[in-house]
């Protein structure tokens, strides 16, 4: 055999091994946080993760904070440091469900919740745009309506969507668009189902998917509940007027994607990680749990809930949800999904038995 074949088999297997190879793990966290808002942007060819607030391992109202932490993944071997806090204007500094979002080199933080010691929650409005090139931060336009437990969405690399979620006492449908260019609020299309917190939502180009989350039911005689709510939306921003939003109701994915999984996933989930993948143009939602919760993993109905191991994956191009995927790691009570290089990374958040993870979780994208 010929010196020629040897070296053909050798470049094949770089071929396939560079296909098949996973990503460099990244560093953990230097410590365990759930409900942090997560973020990606890039300065001089640098690409860096970004996790803000949330609340430690002990999960109680004592481990809310405001602490900020940033990785350079596009480094190797690189470390998580620490960031300057995130501001506030309420008298308590630490907030649980902000959202974040990054645009270039910099992050905004819109929203979350603060909660006292005898357990009152509060919406809070102040939002932040923050710097990677300084490390500082800058208070911007207050939302209209305060929200938390909202989904965030970045359209045009411009303008930022935040849709539905909780106001003080109870949910709105709006959709909130803030532009970044000249720091204001307008008003677009509103959800056309029942308002929900803790759903999930990804855009790529002018599309939307958003499922899921919890609404709040009333009751007769007797306090109002929170119920899980099995909606999926199909959403496209016109090109002649982004607060113009063109809203369809989709299949939920329980109903076509059960495939070989050992058991039906049937339920809504609740604060599952999700985002757009613009180079497979999906969005993927991975994660949540059926069983919705307070801030301590313990649902509103008094059980523990449980974290869910399944990947679900909207395609555009055919506009129909693929087989569901089990990932190694199970994961709930997120506050968003970054995809990365073919991968898509949950940045802490709750695994099973509600322990509070400091982990950065990858599952390679396909």
């Amino acid at each position: 055999m010929s010196l020629i074949m040897p070296n053909i088999i050798i470049f094949l297997l770089i071929i396939l091994y560079s296909v098949t190879a996973t990503a460099e793990p990244i560093a953990d966290l230097p410590e365990p946080v759930t409900n942090n808002a997560v973020a990606l942007v890039t300065v001089d060819s640098a690409d860096y993760l970004l996790s803000f607030m949330g609340m430690g391992q002990n999960k109680n109202y004592q481990a809310i904070h405001n602490r900020s932490w940033a990785i350079e993944i596009s480094k190797a071997d690189a470390q998580w440091q620490q960031l300057p806090p995130v501001p506030h204007i309420s008298d308590l500094s630490g907030r649980l469900a902000a959202i974040a979002v990054g645009i270039n080199s910099d992050a905004y933080l819109f929203g979350g919740f603060t909660v006292s010691s005898d357990h009152q929650e509060l919406s809070t409005a102040d939002n932040y745009r923050f710097s990677i090139k300084d490390k500082s931060y800058t208070r911007i336009a207050d939302m209209p309506v305060a929200v938390d437990d909202t989904s965030a969405l970045v359209y045009q690399n411009r303008y930022i969507y935040l849709l539905s979620g909780w106001h003080q006492h109870g949910n709105v449908n709006l959709v909130q668009v803030y532009d970044t260019q000249t720091d204001t609020w307008a008003q677009a299309s509103p959800l056309p189902i029942p308002a929900v917190f803790g759903q999930a939502a990804g855009i790529v180009g002018n599309e939307i998917v958003i499922c899921d989350g919890v609404t709040v039911t009333p009751q007769i005689n007797q306090p109002r509940t929170f119920t899980a709510s099995p909606v999926c939306l199909y959403g496209k921003i016109k090109a002649d007027n982004h607060l113009r939003i063109d809203w369809q109701l989709l299949p939920h994915y329980s109903q076509q994607v059960i495939g070989n999984l050992p058991q039906p996933d049937a339920m809504a989930h609740y604060r599952m990680a999700a985002a757009g993948d613009k180079e497979h143009q999906q969005i993927i939602f991975v994660g949540g749990s059926s069983n919705p919760y307070n801030y301590d993993g313990i649902g509103y109905n008094g059980q523990p809930s449980h974290a869910s191991d399944i990947m679900h994956r909207f395609d555009l191009a055919s506009h129909q949800w693929l087989p569901a995927e089990l990932v190694a790691t199970p994961s709930m009570d997120h506050r968003g999904l970054i995809i990365y290089k073919n991968q898509s990374l949950r940045i802490g958040g709750m695994l099973k038995q509600q322990q509070v993870s400091k982990s950065v979780l990858s599952v390679p994208l396909k």
